[in-house]
This record gives structure tokens, sequence and C-alpha cells, in this order.
């Protein structure tokens, strides 16, 4: 009966799970059916965790089909038995983790990261996001965030929209007063991603304008073509905000009732408390702006396949500085302002590539063994 008691007062005590910062995400440590993971935390994922298909956490038992931005895919599955964080086991029954190729991650967030981790373990929880601390702090259920009172200033209380029974659906709303239904994501790096349609239909886009400066992003179906857009100040999730630049895919939602996502670019700027429970996101703004910028750039992206030594250009972004200056798909990027780039991971050599516009970026490269030199000024690459 002691015991009992005890259990059930230590589940009413909230739990502190650190977190570090990875290149725009959130990695944290757990530990699952006995083996230690680190996961990105990724609010858009409604399952309980994928991971990279060489992790042994056991047996694979099923499928299940999943759906990102565009599309949707089937994957194996693992039943879950433990799945702790902090010391508190989350597991529940029918939970299973999800196998497929990830070792893109490590390279993708600067730290190591065996895979993602998902909403499901917290929606019998209150959940708080605590970017000043850098902790998941996992509250009781009986944690009202409801009976907070909003100053409008620094601190909103939002309701979840009546949809998205696995997702986490508010609204943004245009000076126009056209809205927009968008999930909280602290899985997509951006400030937020929706469709070229959802700016059509919202009257930010006009249809018969074609994007300049098309590039391609990862979603977890593939590779899909995007473009940045500058959008105007509105209100996203309650809060007003400045100009910041969204992440626009060029194909439809693959869903009727999600516009895109908010990700990570808007999310640090909050302790965000998610009470899924009673519907409810409370915001405490911890920046005293909310607003954000896309750095210039000279236009290409380079990768390095596993491995290799050399990073190759496989995207020249059409009419941006790599072009104008004869750099070509294909060509092996070797060195960036006479930095060798042999022990970079691909988020380095972005940041590398990145500056401010009107800037000079010396590039060193080899096209069929032939060494190559030129110089591009970075610039904005974002449409308004």
């Amino acid at each position: 009966m002691l015991a009992a008691l005890l259990i059930g007062c230590l589940a009413l005590q909230p739990v502190e799970v650190p977190f570090r910062v990875g290149a725009d995400a959130i990695v944290l440590d757990l530990e699952v059916n006995g083996r230690k993971v680190s996961a990105m935390f990724d609010t858009g994922f409604s399952g309980t965790l994928a991971i990279q298909e060489g992790v042994n956490i056991g047996a694979a038992s099923g499928t299940q089909r999943l759906r990102d931005f565009v599309g949707s895919f089937e994957a194996k599955t693992v039943p879950i038995k433990t799945l702790r964080l902090g010391g508190r086991d989350l597991a529940a029954p029918d939970m299973s983790a999800v196998q497929k190729p990830m070792g893109h991650m490590t390279a993708s967030y600067n730290t190591h990261t065996d895979g993602i981790l998902g909403f499901e373990p917290f929606r019998d929880h209150v959940l708080e996001i605590n970017f000043a601390r850098k902790v998941l702090v996992i509250h009781p259920s009986s944690h009202d965030v409801s009976a907070r009172t909003p100053d409008g200033d620094r601190t909103f209380l939002t309701r979840l929209l009546p949809i998205g029974h696995d997702s986490l659906e508010m609204s943004a709303v245009t000076p126009s007063g056209k809205r927009m239904t968008l999930a909280l994501d602290t899985g997509n790096a951006f400030f937020a991603v929706t469709h070229r349609d959802v700016l059509e239909r919202t009257e930010l886009w006009d249809p018969k304008a074609e994007p300049r400066f098309l590039k391609q992003a990862y979603v977890a179906s593939g590779l899909v073509d995007n473009f940045l857009k500058r959008m105007p100040p509105m209100t996203v999730f309650g809060v007003p905000i400045g100009s910041s630049v969204w992440s626009i895919i060029a194909l439809p939602s693959s869903t009727a009732e999600s516009d895109g996502t908010v990700g990570f670019g808007f999310l640090k700027h909050f302790n965000t408390t998610i009470d899924f429970g009673r519907r409810r996101v409370w915001f405490e703004r911890v920046s005293d702006k909310v607003e954000n910028d896309a750095p210039a750039e000279v236009g290409l992206i380079a990768r390095r396949a596993p491995r290799e030594t050399r990073f190759t250009v496989v995207r020249i972004v059409k009419g941006g500085p790599a072009e104008q200056v004869g750099v070509r798909e294909g060509d092996q990027l070797l060195g960036v302002d006479g930095q060798d780039l042999v022990n970079l991971a691909d988020k380095d050599v972005e940041q590398l590539l990145e500056g401010a516009a009107g800037t000079e970026v010396r590039l060193a490269l080899s096209r069929h063994g032939a060494p190559i030199r030129v110089a591009a000024v970075r610039q904005s690459l974002v449409n308004p």
C-alpha cells in the first residue's frame, strides 16, 4: 500500500529532461527497450519514435504508414516495452518505434542523433518546452494551463483547433484577415513552412507569378522543390509577429486539414507549454522580438556522400551568385575562403557559404580533375 502511494506521488511530480540545441533542432537523450539513444524532438511527428534502422532496439513486428508535407510512405515497426526520459518510463501499451534509414541526421543537426522522438509519449501529460533553461518539463495532467491569465505582451494562451487528432493545429492570420491552419512543429527547422497554393488562397502570392531562386528541401518522403518568401507582419498562434521568412513548398499539401507547420525558428523565441488534454498552449516570449531573416548566400548546395572525402555540388539555384560565376552541378567543392572542407559536416559548409549580403566568398572547386577558382558575391535569395 505504501509503495503504491509513493509511486502515485512520484507520478505527480514534474520531471525535467535536459536537451541540447542542435542545428535548428531540439536533441535529447533517452532510453528505449534498454538501449540509450539520442533523438531530435519533433512535435510534428504524432508517433512515439522513429529510429535509424541500424540501431538494435528489438525485432520488427509490423509496418506503419507515415505522412509528411506532400505524401506518405510505409516503414517497419518495433514494439516499445520501455521508454525512459528523465528517469520516468513513459511507455504505454501498443507503443511502437518506426525503423527507417536516418543516417543523415547526425550531419543535419551537428550532434549525434539516432532518430526522432514524437509527441505521443506526452499526450497524457502537460509538456513544457523551456528554451530559457534548455529542458523539457513533463508536468502531471493536473497542471492546468487554462487557469493562467496571459498579458498579451510576453504571455499568450491559445486554443488548439478541433481538428488534427494527432497534431497540434492552430491559426495564423494575415493582415487581410485570411486564415491558415498550421501545426506546432519543433521538427521543422524553418520559421514556418506552407505551400504555394495556400499563399494563393490567402492572397499572399500572385497565381500568375513564378518564384525565383527555387531550391530543394528534405521531407520524410524525399526531396521537394521549395523557395523562400518574406511574409508581412501577422498573427501566428495568437502572437503578433514582425516580418519573417518562410519556406514555401511548390507542391500542394498532403492533407486538406493543414496548411503547413510553424517551426523551430518561431518556437525558439518562447517557453511553450502544451496542455493537450485541455486543448491549450501557453507561450511565454523569451526574446525581445519575434521575427527572422534569411542570411545571404551563394546559391549552391553541396553534399558529401558516405565514405567520400569531398563535397559535390548537387544543386545550383537558378539566378543565384554561384550560377552567375559558372559553378555547375557535379563540381567538387574543395574549399571556402581558403578553408579546407575535409573534416566538416554538411551544416558547417552551409554556414561557411552564408553571410551578409554584398560580401564576397572565394570558392575552390574541381571539375573533371581540373582546378577552378571563383569569387561569388552573396545575395539574399528571398522572394518578396
